[in-house]
């Protein structure tokens, strides 16, 4: 077992183990890389495996539908013929050059990495949710006011509250609906950021009577233990009414902060680390960015894109791990070398 004066040597360290930082270990691994990943969070995933375990997912090439889960999953199956060493709840402090290429980081748990490559698939840095401003209201959380749906099951049967107006709000309003013994979704207006066709669903589900739709503001809740019973709504006009439910889901949206980053001498553009599209390297050589944390013209915040993104990163950072290697380009589909990697010739 290592301990906290244990130097770990790895080719590549890669900050975040989100979809990105695991398809990471994919790219790198085709290319004789091996890597470590470092999480604050206590499981792989990320966002997908932290926020939205449940919530499906339609814009991965070639699976209609997947989710967060189920797509965290896949991957470490798809990861296992290369054995990452993961480091989870763990957050890298500090980065430093000592060679070239070689950077030494350290975590908040004292371990020590020293690597060829840094590779910060951080997502949009650490992320909680919004907390709304409802007095007492940490008392409940966790217990019957949850900013995340790891298991729907568990909210089977339940009166249910969601609160917000956005994507989540909207998806986890229809995904819902079906097992909750009463559902109200409640919104500060009467307009709604969510995506047309949500809320064209939604509405139908109102007009059917199988959910409620409340414009409004919960003011307080009123419950024992940690178990919320009602919530007192206070509608636009100034009226006060409540609510009774088991559970309550506010979905107003994510804080993100970038921590530590800020303090590793890469360039910054309004909190997100710009990059070249060529091989998504930061200022510094030997450190690349990909995924949400990055910034380059045209980026889209899409998973999607941050697998593009790590392949082209990976070509160069071979170079960096074996400058005196040369790079042939192989395709996996007609590779024996690149098969024998994965397991499959």
């Amino acid at each position: 077992m290592l301990t906290k004066t244990d130097v770990i040597k790895t080719d590549a360290l890669i900050i975040g183990a989100g979809p990105v930082g695991l398809f990471a270990v994919f790219e790198l691994g085709l290319l004789d890389m091996k890597a470590h990943l470092v999480d604050i969070l206590d499981k792989v995933g990320g966002q997908c495996a932290e926020l939205y375990p449940e919530k499906p997912i339609y814009d991965i090439p070639g699976i209609p539908y997947i989710t967060g889960a189920g797509l965290s999953d896949a991957l470490m199956e798809q990861i296992k013929p290369f054995g990452p060493t993961f480091h989870l709840n763990e957050m890298v402090e500090t980065i430093e050059k000592i060679g070239d290429p070689l950077f030494r980081a350290t975590t908040n748990a004292g371990q020590v990495f020293e690597a060829k490559i840094i590779v910060i698939a951080a997502g949009g840095g650490s992320f909680q949710p919004k907390r709304p401003p409802i007095p007492g209201i940490e008392a409940y959380e966790a217990k019957s006011v949850y900013y995340a749906v790891r298991q729907m099951e568990t909210l089977r049967g339940k009166r249910l509250l969601i609160a917000g107006g956005g994507d989540s709000a909207l998806d986890w309003t229809l995904n819902l609906a079906p097992l909750a013994s009463h559902l109200t979704l409640l919104h500060r207006r009467a307009e709604f950021r969510a995506a047309p066709d949500s809320v064209n669903k939604m509405m139908a589900l109102v007009g059917e009577g199988k959910i409620d739709l409340v414009v409004g503001l919960v003011t307080s809740l009123e419950g024992a233990d940690g178990q919320v019973s009602k919530a007192v709504v206070k509608t636009n006009a100034g009226s006060d009414f409540h609510i009774a439910c088991d559970a309550i889901l506010p979905f107003f949206g994510l804080t993100m902060k970038l921590g530590p980053v800020a303090n590793w001498g890469i360039a910054l553009k309004d909190n997100l680390i710009p990059v070249g599209t060529e091989t998504f390297e930061t200022n510094v050589p030997g450190v690349f960015a990909v995924g949400d944390i990055n910034t380059y013209p045209g980026k889209l915040k899409l998973i999607l894109s941050g697998f593009h993104e790590v392949a082209l990163m990976s070509q160069k950072a071979h170079r960096y791990v074996y400058p005196d290697k040369r790079l042939v380009f192989q395709y996996t589909t007609s590779s024996t070398s690149l098969q024998k990697k994965l397991g499959v010739a």
